[in-house]
């Protein structure tokens, strides 16, 4: 295995408008006034990490090769490491075809009718 990933480093438009929205843990927990400094969904997402390689869909070094990569390239002003991973890791599923990038939108935005009606 080569010591770069192979995925590819554009941007994808939504993953731009989420890292716009400046909703960043580390921001918004005080807001709420919560103090532990781990966002509430890293459980998930190491799970789902876990997850990805445990089915061989997404292997571990490559995973973080390319959450290094594009860390580096494209996420690199993400000042907190969770939503750093959280991106490099949609990003990656979407660039290798785990998830289409309209069903995810679709998901995110059932997620946030519920969240809105609650």
């Amino acid at each position: 295995m080569s010591a770069r990933s192979d995925v590819d480093p554009r941007r994808i438009a939504l993953l731009e408008a989420i890292r716009r929205q400046g909703k960043e843990w580390n921001v918004i927990a005080p807001r709420y006034g919560v103090t532990n400094p781990e966002p509430p969904w890293k459980t998930s997402l190491i799970a789902t990490c876990d997850c990805l390689a445990a089915s061989g869909a997404l292997p571990t070094l490559e995973r973080r090769r390319a959450e290094d990569d594009l860390a580096k390239s494209v996420y690199g002003e993400v000042s907190s490491a969770p939503e750093r991973e959280l991106l490099a890791l949609v990003h990656t599923m979407l660039n290798t075809g785990l998830v289409a990038e309209a069903d995810l939108a679709g998901r995110m935005r059932t997620v946030r009718s519920r969240l809105e009606a609650a």
